[in-house]
């Protein structure tokens, strides 16, 4: 069987901005207080740490990455690497992963609607809210890869700007004596570092549709590296503005908000409230343009339904994938909340990083067409990416981990049962 062939419309800044906007969604608006409260004035200093930490798994993405030119990123990888079985798994967690991430994000978005318009926190009015959300980026993507990634860059180059506004007007009232002051109760930074994996984490989703750019092989690492040095100086600044401008960080609940509020006055906090719905709904589209080609690429491999892997005649976009995503995505929206889902996203986020650090090596150690990026250190920076993720795994418990049994279970089962096929695939 012949993939359909999507058409290649992407290019690198593109991409680029696909993988930032995949990253920097509501996390960004919520992590200074966090991080304050676990490292008070040291925290800028946790997000460097964490982001070294995070960039040595991103070059293993980056070199693995830049050996192929289709769609589906770490699933792909593994796939090449491991074979069907493991690569099943991978793709099915990361499926399942940003649809609980979709369903949690669009949640925060209702929550900050509601804040200035009562009625979207009525159960009529969040219903449509969210359906609306969801059929519009649907609609958006279905009709073309073009302007899926047009309005990704839109929407990212919008929530990026409040959040130099802040780092402008911040630097200007820094105050050292504020920042110095940030009372933290019991500083861990363990704890600091695992929520800023939450933070960085995304980037692996940002690069599964590089089979629609121009150059994937040479694109990709591009992408990766300059989206992930980007995101790791905002983040940097950010907190460093915010626990020198904000008294007591750790107690605000919308700490950009409430720093604009310091800078600007009422319009600064405005403009903050519209900041976190302008980076919440751009990460949902970035979501609707990414997914979809999890569920497209592993359907084509007769991994699950065959209508999955449908392409639009005149858009040539996986339409159905799309379309079936924003459904599942809106489903979970309405019947869950926020909270239960961040840890089970971490959890697994974390082994598909370990799954394409181990794809490296793999790779190395097989030789074969040279990689058009290579990756300073090669396995043993894999092997660190590798133990990285491992130690913070091990800091979780049963309780915290039970989806992810559930799912790899079901995981398991249907691998099973499309056993007939895959092998006329």
């Amino acid at each position: 069987m012949t993939s359909p062939t999507l058409v290649r419309a992407i290019g690198r800044w593109a991409l680029t901005a696909i993988v930032i906007n995949s990253v920097l969604g509501s996390g960004v608006f919520g992590l200074p207080s966090a991080l304050a409260g676990f490292a008070g004035g040291w925290s800028p200093l946790t997000v460097l740490v964490a982001g070294a930490s995070i960039f040595i798994i991103v070059l293993c993405f980056a070199e693995v990455g830049s050996r192929f030119d289709d769609s589906g990123g770490p699933y792909l990888y593994a796939r090449e690497a491991f074979g069907p079985a493991a690569a099943f798994q991978v793709g099915w967690l990361h499926l399942w992963t940003r649809l609980f991430s979709a369903a949690a994000v669009i949640n925060v978005l209702i929550s900050y609607l509601a804040s200035v318009m009562p009625w979207v926190g009525t159960s009529v009015g969040r219903t449509l809210t969210m359906t609306i959300c969801f059929t519009i980026a649907a609609a958006i993507n279905v009709s073309g890869i073009r302007q899926g990634s047009w309005m990704v860059n839109v929407f990212t180059v919008a929530k990026m700007l409040p959040l130099f506004a802040v780092i402008a007007f911040g630097a200007l009232h820094f105050n050292s004596e504020i920042a110095a002051s940030q009372p933290v109760d019991r500083p861990s930074w363990t704890e600091a570092v695992l929520i800023l994996v939450f933070g960085y984490g995304g980037f692996e989703s940002g690069v599964v549709a590089v089979g629609e750019a121009r150059d994937p092989k040479r694109d990709t690492a591009f992408a990766l590296l300059v989206a992930m040095l980007t995101i790791t100086t905002i983040y940097c600044l950010i907190q460093l503005v915010v626990i020198g401008v904000l008294p007591n960080a750790k107690d605000h609940a919308a700490p950009i908000t409430d720093t604009l509020r310091i800078l600007l006055g009422q319009p600064g906090a405005v403009l903050g409230t519209i900041a976190v719905v302008i980076s919440i709904y751009g990460w949902l589209l970035g979501f609707v343009l990414t997914v979809p080609r999890i569920v497209y690429s592993m359907s084509t491999r007769g991994e699950l339904p065959s209508f999955f892997g449908r392409v639009h005649s005149r858009f040539r976009t996986p339409h159905v994938a799309i379309i079936g995503c924003a459904i599942a995505g809106l489903a979970l929206g309405l019947s869950s909340g926020f909270t239960q889902l961040a840890t089970f996203s971490a959890v697994s986020r974390l082994a598909i990083f370990a799954s394409t650090c181990a794809s490296l090596i793999v790779f190395r150690r097989r030789g074969g067409e040279r990689a058009r990026f290579r990756a300073p250190g090669g396995v043993v920076t894999a092997l660190i990416g590798i133990a990285f993720c491992v130690w913070l795994l091990t800091t979780r418990n049963l309780a915290q981990a039970w989806p992810l049994i559930v799912v790899v279970t079901v995981g398991v089962m249907i691998w099973v049962t499309t056993s007939s096929r895959r092998a006329s695939v």
